[in-house]
């Protein structure tokens, strides 16, 4: 039986066309020397000068990054606890709410928790800002981290963590030199999906943030009801190289820990 036909070829084409034609023609049109960006006028890095020359956008990319690895690092330290606290604690008084506190945001729409954050900051009267937006992507990508690692402890494989024990470990000990470098993929993985969920959000940081606290996304938008620029184009191909960067490294670390795991493994098996 044919396992690739035409037909198979085709839709897959179509499918990787229909994703990433978008960005290719971005990122082509990124270079163009007119200043129309509907028009081809010629090979031109200029606009990526234009970017390091305008203020705001600047301002705006550095926030954005700061937003982003802060958010993203406590979240995932965040997201950690709660999917051990799901994975190994088994059936505790307020699991059942604990579970749909954490997994809520997944389901829920943006437009609502941002709203809901607003309400709470306007609430107990915290003048909204950097931090503001901070503790809203915190809560916004909490639990996408802890289904990452919830799921990666679901198969863990705990003999390894108890053999540790029996040998005179402590559980701190054990958590931090046996389960957490095994688990290290999924922690990463998850602080990745936090960080881009936080350089992509527009809605949440829209209504939780302040004077002063632009983040790009929103400067993008209020920039192109304006009409789009050709800097635009340069900045967004700067955030997909940025992510393209952070995603082969992450690649290349997980896939030597998985070696380093394998080899571990038979080594263990070897040893009499």
């Amino acid at each position: 039986m044919r396992r690739f036909s035409l037909f198979n070829a085709v839709s897959l084409t179509l499918g990787f066309a229909f994703l990433y034609l978008p960005i290719v023609l971005l990122v082509i049109y990124s270079f163009n020397a007119g200043r129309s960006v509907a028009v081809w006028g010629g090979w031109s890095t200029q606009w990526y000068g234009s970017v390091f020359k305008n203020g705001q956008l600047l301002d705006a990319a550095w926030i954005t990054l700061q937003v982003g690895f802060l958010s993203a690092s406590v979240a995932t330290v965040l997201g950690t606890m709660a999917a051990i606290a799901l994975a190994r604690h088994g059936s505790f008084v307020g699991r059942t709410v604990f579970s749909g506190m954490v997994y809520a945001p997944l389901v829920m729409p943006e437009v609502i928790t941002g709203l809901s954050m607003l309400l709470l900051f306007v609430s107990i009267n915290v003048d909204r800002g950097f931090w503001t937006i901070v503790l809203a992507h915190i809560t916004f990508t909490m639990c996408f981290v802890a289904v990452v690692v919830q799921s990666r402890l679901a198969s863990f494989d705990r003999s390894i963590e108890e053999a540790a024990l029996d040998l005179g470990c402590t559980p701190f000990m054990t958590f931090f030199r046996i389960t957490l470098p095994l688990i290290l993929p999924a922690v990463i993985s998850g602080w990745l999906l936090a960080f881009t969920l936080s350089l992509d959000d527009f809605v949440i940081a829209s209504f939780t943030t302040g004077p002063g606290a632009t983040t790009l996304p929103m400067k993008i938008y209020s920039d192109v009801r304006l009409g789009v620029k050709p800097e635009i184009n340069a900045v967004c191909s700067m955030m997909i190289a940025v992510v393209t960067v952070i995603v082969i490294i992450s690649s290349i670390m997980t896939k030597r820990q998985e070696v380093e795991r394998e080899r571990a493994e038979r080594m263990a098996a070897t040893t009499p």
